[in-house]
């Protein structure tokens, strides 16, 4: 007599298993139902069952029910589980929010660049985006000033497979950046910028220890002036690497940077139609 398995569903229209991953704090996942991707913040018991929190890059919050097969892994299907007690915290964010990738080799460098104003806005992406860049091939190149912009982009020489992003400070209507920005029409350069004075105000407030950053009138070098204002020595080197010391990732940063940053990221990396 032939002897049967209990499962007699024929191989291809068998579920393939799916792993059950703990809902660790700062784990990276997407929800399948509506795309969202966040970092765990918490798990609780409810009436209903048990449920996860996530916090997306901008800082909102969602909750979800833990249900099987609900949740994407690194672009697998997993079912979040409550973590067990005492259980290892697993690192899975890079500083700007994307998930980590242990022992990622830098890819070689793109022919596509990005362009900051100053040193100061080149060191701070690095800081938040440079796990990201290196995986991705993109090298960061500052400018002293964007005065001569049009010029530069020519000897650029951009193209679909060499696309040059361009982030500016200051730029809102009726600012001089704005009207240097306007100059440039090529569709293979995206310039987009943040509405402050200088990349030290994409710095929120509260991460440095300040209320607020202070109001420097018209006349005055901007960066002096907050040194004085805030009781700071006037060296304003020193006083970038006090900000600067205080950027853990993109929660430390102003949504208006950060969108316009992964916007350029996105552009720059973009295959080619």
């Amino acid at each position: 007599m032939r002897s049967y398995q209990p499962d007699l569903t024929p191989p291809w229209k068998r579920s393939a298993p799916v792993p059950e991953v703990p809902a660790e704090p700062d784990l990276v996942v997407e929800e399948v139902a509506t795309g969202f991707c966040g970092a765990v913040i918490r798990c609780e018991k409810t009436a209903q069952g048990p449920t996860v929190t996530l916090e997306d890059r901008f800082g909102k919050h969602r909750v979800f029910p833990m249900e099987p097969r609900a949740f994407l892994l690194e672009g697998k299907v997993v079912t979040l589980v409550r973590p067990g007690p005492g259980g290892p915290v697993r690192p899975s964010r890079t500083a700007s929010g994307s998930v980590a990738v242990p022992g990622a080799r830098a890819r070689v460098a793109r022919a596509g660049r990005i362009y900051v104003e100053g040193r100061h806005d080149a060191e701070l992406v690095e800081r938040v985006w440079g796990d990201d860049l290196r995986i991705e091939g993109v090298v960061v190149e500052y400018l002293e000033g964007i005065d001569d912009l049009p010029a530069i982009v020519g000897a650029f020489s951009p193209g679909p497979d060499a696309r040059l992003g361009v982030l500016v400070d200051h730029l809102v209507t009726g600012s001089k950046e704005s009207r240097i920005a306007a100059q440039v029409s090529d569709p293979d350069v995206l310039v987009v910028g943040h509405p402050y004075i200088d990349v030290w105000e994409a710095v929120k407030p509260s991460s440095v220890g300040i209320e607020a950053w202070p109001v420097v009138p018209r006349g005055q070098d901007w960066k002096t002036g907050v040194c004085r204002a805030l009781g700071w020595p006037e060296n304003t080197g020193a006083a970038w690497q006090h900000i600067l010391s205080k950027v853990h990732s993109y929660k430390d940063l102003e949504p208006q940077l950060l969108g316009r940053v992964e916007e350029l990221i996105d552009f720059v990396t973009a295959v080619p139609d």
